[in-house]
């Protein structure tokens, strides 16, 4: 296989003559990726995941991928990252050239989500682990044989991307330039129901809103403890709650440790 000497997002990486390439994924915590740019790949792209979440925008749609979940992005449509959340797993493209039989692809006009689960989950991650080193290998055979494999166990129907509230609800809930707000505080800015807004956003993602306020709060108040000076009390007024003690315990709930057990522990690393 041909080697890829920077990353794929790269303007310049020549992917001319590239038949597959993977990489692993492993994210701590909310990374939001404003310097990756839209791409449109000559090849077929994937994302599969083995935890955590990740916001994929495919054509201008948002897309959720979860643990469990194969997302297949089709040959040369727009798409790029926009966040990850604790996220592992792989990544990569592949042309339909190295498959014996493209007739599934025939079919990939639009994405497709696929979720696997338990025995079946785990076999896919092990499939990907093999495919990785594979990779590495430039074992051709296996690669065609691996992923002919993969694509035998796929419902090539289009998937469904968020709707545009819960997507535009998580661009609010991780915007750093805005405040963490209250469940039914987010509810009101889209002039919904709590119950309504905390509906669609679990069926879309899996997770209720107060878990993805409880997630924000938590990314935020560890880079707060981590990249700035910031007092306790400031850092609790920062993440939406006003009372040290409460963010204490909140924190330590969360992470198992108490916000200066966790400042304490990044500077004796740094």
């Amino acid at each position: 296989m041909k080697d890829i000497k920077t990353g794929y997002w790269d303007k310049r990486t020549d992917l001319s003559g590239v038949q597959f390439f993977v990489k692993k994924l492993s994210t701590v915590g909310f990374v939001k990726v404003p310097s990756v740019p839209e791409v449109r790949l000559p090849l077929v792209g994937f994302v599969f995941l083995t935890g955590g979440e990740m916001l994929v925008e495919i054509d201008k749609k948002p897309y959720m991928c979860t643990a469990g979940q194969l997302l297949l992005i089709p040959e040369k449509m727009p798409y790029s990252i926009l966040h990850f959340v604790d996220a592992t797993g792989f990544d990569g493209a592949f042309s339909p050239d190295i498959l014996p039989d493209a007739r599934m692809l025939s079919v990939l006009r639009q994405p497709v989500q696929q979720a696997f689960w338990f025995d079946e989950a785990a076999f896919v991650a092990e499939l990907f682990n093999m495919l990785d080193i594979a990779f590495h290998k430039d074992d051709k055979v296996f690669l065609t044989k691996g992923m002919d494999l993969l694509l035998s166990r796929l419902d090539p129907r289009p998937s469904v991307h968020l709707p545009e509230t819960v997507s535009s609800f998580l661009d609010m809930v991780f915007a750093d330039d805005k405040p963490i707000l209250s469940a039914s505080d987010f509810a009101s800015e889209y002039k919904l129901s709590f119950n309504y807004l905390n509906r669609i956003v679990k069926k879309s993602t899996g997770r209720t809103v107060g878990s993805w306020i409880d997630t924000a709060r938590v990314t935020r108040a560890k880079r707060l403890l981590r990249d700035t000076d910031s007092s306790m009390i400031d850092i609790a007024v920062a993440v939406g709650l006003d009372d040290q003690s409460y963010f204490a315990r909140f924190f330590k709930k969360h992470t198992g440790v108490t916000p200066s057990e966790f400042r304490k522990s990044v500077h004796e690393l740094s």
